[in-house]
């Protein structure tokens, strides 16, 4: 019987093995046009006002993370503020982002402010939601983010008063709400 020692499989292999090689040296020897730019740092890293966007988000993307009727930023600056309606329903948005800032500097300062603090996940990032009823339903999602922390506050406007005599939210979850638009700040800068 023939086929064995006779070659005919390792130059078969050979030759699969050098053709490969061509074309993988062919492949990375393109050449792409453009100058290379050195990887930013978190602490690099911006999420301020710019290019009328406030935490990487345009008013559109805030619009449509809160499912809201109307969006208006009446100041831009070093912070955002925002107002929304979403089915009859004023909401107060703020975004704020403090370059230096500290994740348990800002915990405690919500906790000194009387707010309920619960510490949660957003986007692989250690968070905290910060909740506060005063004259309506608040909660700010915070996060340690670009070498600081940004938060983003939700609130509901409005008189009405549950049935303990707390502010009502007109249905709305303003946890909820902040950290949408806090996991969508994070996910921009992915």
């Amino acid at each position: 019987m023939r086929g064995r020692g006779n070659g005919f499989v390792p130059r078969v292999t050979g030759t699969v093995a050098a053709a490969t090689a061509v074309l993988a040296v062919a492949g990375c020897a393109q050449q792409v046009d453009g100058v290379a730019q050195p990887a930013r740092s978190a602490a690099e890293r911006g999420y301020g006002f710019t290019d009328d966007r406030c935490g990487l988000l345009t008013d559109g993307s805030v619009r449509t993370a809160l499912a809201a009727d109307e969006v208006t930023r009446p100041y831009s600056g070093a912070v955002c503020q925002y107002v929304l309606s979403r089915a009859g329903v004023m909401l107060d948005v703020t975004f704020t982002w403090f370059d230096t800032g500290n994740l348990d500097r800002e915990r405690a300062v919500a906790a000194d402010r009387g707010a309920q603090i619960s510490d949660t996940v957003v986007e692989r990032r250690p968070a905290f939601l910060a909740r506060r009823d005063t004259t309506g339903t608040a909660c700010a999602a915070t996060a340690a983010a670009g070498g600081g922390v940004l938060s983003w506050w939700v609130q509901t406007r409005g008189s009405e008063r549950s049935d303990e005599g707390k502010p009502g939210t007109g249905g709305a979850d303003v946890c909820l709400d902040a950290e949408k638009l806090l996991s969508a700040t994070l996910k921009s800068d992915m």
